[in-house]
């Protein structure tokens, strides 16, 4: 089986997750679950536990807040699928993470890194990976530098992440849409038209 690259995109809520579990339940062989949720409090303690209980024990889950390339590479030993959920949650962990750098350029260079080195372990490996993450820059200019800086990488991240991608998906409203495909047939029809 050749390996490939899914990206699934969307707004909070929109149902991207439930399109990646189902997306990889659709496939053959073993399943692993790359996790980057940190739980603070309780009600992220809640979405994590909604996460959980839509998945069976088929899974094999793997905890990444950090370092998320050796894990991917620990989950391919073991599964033909892997679902990495999620790709802005990751980026907020290494913002934040007690090894970035506090200037601003080079904590750019530190995530964008990291978020390459994830990328290679992922086509290196030969299966079929899935990235859930969010479009966060959709909406209002956030007010404060930090939420600003998050916004940019993550949007960094997503256009690398689907550059890569041999499937990109949109999901809206429970709905996903595969956008990948659609600019390739864009980009034919002007070509011929």
């Amino acid at each position: 089986m050749a390996g490939k690259i899914i990206l699934v995109t969307g707004g909070a809520r929109s149902g991207k997750s439930v399109f990646a579990e189902n997306y990889a339940s659709n496939c053959a062989g073993p399943m692993a679950y790359i996790a980057t949720a940190q739980i603070y409090d309780e009600e992220m303690k809640e979405r994590v536990a909604i996460h959980q209980s839509r998945r069976s024990a088929e899974w094999i889950t793997f905890e990444a807040p950090y370092e998320a390339d050796k894990a991917i590479v620990t989950a391919g030993l073991q599964a033909e699928v892997i679902l990495f959920d999620c790709l802005t949650l990751y980026t907020t962990n290494l913002m934040l993470a007690p090894t970035a750098p506090e200037d601003r350029e080079s904590r750019h260079d530190y995530v964008i890194n990291e978020i390459t080195k994830l990328l290679d372990a992922a086509k290196l490996l030969n299966k079929t990976v899935i990235f859930v993450t969010n479009e966060v820059g959709m909406g209002i200019v956030p007010d404060n530098a930090m939420a600003r800086e998050y916004r940019d990488l993550a949007g960094i991240a997503n256009q690398r992440v689907a550059a890569q991608a041999d499937e990109v998906y949109l999901v809206v409203s429970g709905l996903a849409i595969e956008i990948k495909a659609r600019a390739l047939h864009q980009e034919v029809a002007k070509i011929h038209g």
